[in-house]
């Protein structure tokens, strides 16, 4: 009878365990299929992590300024009474705001219903029961992790002050102006260049640590026992080593026996060392992580811009094309893998990334959104292939981007059409328009060498065919672009997704088309505002 009692026992309580652990991971997979609860979840973890989002900048502005205002009432209610509101908000509404920002760090920071679906997955494959135990551990110490970090602990001692009748806590206000770290994104580089560095500030806090105790005993030894020293207790003579070795020198406690001087010219030396040594550690750090700063720094501005052209590769082509762009104040956006055209690209005052443009990897890291940031992508890699494999990654991203791109060999047009490029500009095709249009005249080649010039006064621009003109030009040959001595490369036909390089006079002109037109700028001023003029104005 007690071996059938302590068997049920035990059944019954496996059946409990397991009816537990169906539970909890049927909860987690629920929170994981639940959009809602996602989409709350993303939202705060981009307001409290995420520096790329565009709402995280007035949160940390509004925390700044909390931060701020309370340590301002303290300082305040230290000679003056502070009223009874501004009491309530210091004690209680800025230490309940931070406690729940407190609790959504400690939420978003990890993943546990992830966590306990791995390890269940993981224990399926295997065909073994699943271990609840080790999966809420796992989760536990992602969490523990956080807890004992650095940033939670500042955040935890600054909800301290909510129990203002304990006196002493209400000095922990003084730890929420820590908090400023995690809103100020130069106080978090500056952090993370320094942790790069951990092992040379030991050695040094080690070194100086070591001389202050060696001070201190040794001049408490020298000059305890003189009474007109000013040096009388230990804490005295570990004051003045602090004093010392930090160069300050306030002279309120001063060594008065020729041995204690010279402990504290010895204490003065090593001063010195310590500082050069402190000095030369940040300076290396930062000498170290330079570029990267930089790079992080450009990251972050592409991140914020709200129109630009992205142009892959940084040849001769795109030079030419991305000054053009940025003198009529577009921002433009390089990426090339060569670093020497990237630094070319950045001393041409260009925002250059050193990033592979076919890699799915170099648009995850950029982080932008395409449809609202990025008004075309212009590809002009040193070859079709690689242009076709940026187009496909690009493509892979969205369907919806404007792609562009140079043809290096007429073959390859179909290729580059496949890969979703609808844009395509073949090179030679424009220098056989231009050399038909001047033949025979002695300009023409020189006509071609003034467009690719960076300070040429040729310029290219692109016309919309609005109302205006539709109403009153028809063809091309009722446009006058001989009479302004200029060149109409082509016409981009908008209904028929189509350019037509080099069209007969007899083309047909509709509302919507573009007009690529070329030459002096002067003439193209001209010709812009009389193609605009109407009928009974002329």
């Amino acid at each position: 009878m007690k071996e059938d009692s302590k068997k049920s026992s035990s059944s019954h309580q496996k059946m409990s365990v397991g009816f537990i652990a169906r539970f909890i991971v049927a909860l987690a997979y629920f929170l994981e299929t639940f959009s809602y609860y996602q989409k709350v979840k993303k939202f705060f973890y981009n307001l409290l992590e995420n520096q790329n989002y565009p709402y995280k900048r007035y949160f940390d502005i509004f925390m700044m300024v909390l931060i701020f205002s309370s340590v301002f009432i303290l300082i305040r209610e230290v000679r003056h009474t502070v009223n009874d509101f501004w009491a309530m908000f210091n004690d209680y509404i800025i230490s309940v705001l931070f406690l729940i920002e407190y609790v959504l760090r400690f939420w978003v920071i990890s993943d546990s219903s992830a966590i306990i679906i791995k390890q269940y997955e993981k224990d399926e494959l295997l065909q073994r029961q699943f271990r609840l135990g080790r999966a809420i551990f796992k989760a536990l110490l992602v969490k523990w992790h956080y807890v004992t970090s650095i940033p939670a602990i500042i955040d935890l001692l600054a909800i301290m002050p909510f129990f203002h009748e304990l006196r002493l806590l209400r000095l922990f206000i003084l730890f929420r102006v820590f908090k400023i770290f995690r809103y100020t994104q130069n106080m978090q580089y500056f952090g993370r260049i320094l942790s790069h560095k951990k092992f040379e500030l030991l050695t040094l806090l080690t070194f100086a640590s070591v001389v202050v105790f060696v001070a201190s005993i040794l001049i408490y030894v020298m000059e305890a026992n003189n009474p007109n020293s000013p040096i009388n207790t230990l804490f005295d003579a570990f004051y003045w080593s602090i004093v010392t070795i930090s160069t300050v020198g306030y002279g309120d406690v001063t060594p008065i026996t020729q041995e204690g001087q010279s402990v504290a010219v010895l204490v003065i030396i090593a001063g010195v060392a310590v500082l050069s040594f402190a000095t030369s550690i940040v300076v290396t750090a930062f000498t170290e992580k330079l570029d990267e700063i930089r790079e992080n720094k450009m990251l972050s501005d592409v991140k914020k811009m709200k129109h630009f052209y992205l142009i892959c590769g940084y040849g001769d082509v795109s030079k030419q094309i991305a000054s053009k762009l940025h003198r009529k104040g577009r921002n433009v956006v390089v990426l090339d893998t060569d670093p020497v055209r990237i630094k070319e690209a950045k001393e041409n005052q260009l925002h250059a990334l050193a990033m592979d443009p076919a890699s799915l990897s170099t648009y995850q890291s950029l982080d932008i959104d395409f449809s609202e940031q990025v008004s075309a992508v212009i590809l002009l890699r040193d070859s079709d292939v690689l242009n076709v494999y940026t187009a496909l990654t690009l493509r892979h991203i969205t369907h919806n981007i404007k792609l562009l791109s140079i043809l290096h060999e007429k073959d390859n047009r179909r290729k580059l059409e496949l890969a979703g490029i609808h844009n395509i500009v073949y090179a030679q095709e424009i220098v056989g328009i231009l050399s038909r249009e001047y033949s025979g005249k002695p300009i023409a080649f020189e006509t071609m060498n003034l467009l690719r010039a960076e300070n040429s006064s040729t310029d290219m621009i692109e016309i919309v065919v609005d109302d205006l003109i539709a109403s009153r030009v028809q063809y091309v040959s009722h446009m006058g672009i001989r009479k302004h001595r200029l060149i109409l490369i082509g016409i981009s036909k908008i209904d028929e997704a189509e350019f037509l390089f080099n069209p007969p006079e007899d083309t047909e002109i509709h509302k919507g088309d573009i007009l690529v037109v070329v030459g002096e700028i002067s003439m193209l001023d001209e010709f812009r505002l009389h193609i605009h003029k109407h009928k009974r104005f002329l």
